[in-house]
């Protein structure tokens, strides 16, 4: 992780957010000694997005399925 003064990080703010994205995080020291660390915001997403699977079916054919399912009665 490497450390850049306030200043330094003032004046070269967009390649220091470059370098927090490439390394993961980024040190910013002031003077009076406070730290502060920049790093990328993880990227949330749904639990339902998921990648479809190929069955190689038409829609038809699964409104057929569907409808035939509908239709059945049980004794």
């Amino acid at each position: 992780m490497r450390e850049y003064s306030f200043t330094e990080a003032r004046q070269n703010f967009a390649s220091i957010l470059e370098e927090a994205k490439n390394e993961g995080v980024v040190c910013i020291k002031k003077r009076d000694g406070e730290s502060f660390y920049i790093k990328p915001a993880s990227i949330k997403k749904s639990p339902l997005d998921v990648a479809g699977v190929d069955l190689g079916i038409s829609s038809e054919d699964i409104v057929s399925s569907i409808r035939e399912c509908r239709e059945r009665t049980y004794s």
